[in-house]
């Protein structure tokens, strides 16, 4: 009987420590996808901003429909010259993944 119960929490811990992990592997997908998200936002802005990419919108529409085909979506956006600034949100398991990115032209030194 002992045994018996042994081998249940033995296989009680390595259920919860299994699902605990696979929760955080996902927490970190849904964060590099969100940080890719908002790199192609940025720089769909920024071309859209400079006329390298010819589009009918507004860059920062350009922009959140990038987002839109990662699965996330632009929380700001903000065009300084032909320098943009994209926030972009995801959620995961009811947490927010939030990342930001900047796109233009290099800087002059």
């Amino acid at each position: 009987m002992a045994g018996a119960a042994l081998g249940a929490g033995l296989l009680a811990v390595t259920a919860t420590l299994s699902f605990g992990l696979a929760a955080v592997g996902g927490a970190a997908v849904t964060a590099q996808r969100v940080a890719g998200a908002a790199d192609a936002a940025a720089l769909a802005a920024a071309d859209a901003a400079s006329g390298a990419v010819v589009a009918a919108e507004d860059p920062c529409a350009v922009a959140a429909r990038v987002a839109l085909a990662s699965r996330a979506r632009v929380t700001s956006c903000a065009l300084v010259g032909l320098v943009a600034t994209v926030q972009v949100q995801a959620a995961y398991a009811g947490l927010a993944a939030v990342s930001r990115a900047r796109a233009g032209p290099p800087e002059e030194r």
